[in-house]
């Protein structure tokens, strides 16, 4: 499937966005009184961000490409 320039920006800010908002989760699970009890939700969240970091690598060498 071809992507405009554009298309892959725009995803990438999105994915920036998300990204931040997963870090957030992770300091607000981390700092409650009991993280241990929030364990899989930070587990979750990590392995979204390692996810979303590849998506924007590969998306940043292609608008490099572009």
């Amino acid at each position: 499937m071809e992507y405009t320039k554009e298309d892959l920006i725009e995803a990438k800010r999105q994915i920036d966005s998300t990204l931040h908002k997963l870090r957030e989760t992770i300091i607000t699970f981390e700092a409650k009184e009991n993280p241990e009890r929030y364990k899989s939700q930070i587990t979750l969240a990590k392995r979204r961000i390692k996810a979303f970091e590849i998506a924007n690598y590969f998306i940043g060498n292609e608008i490099e490409n572009s």
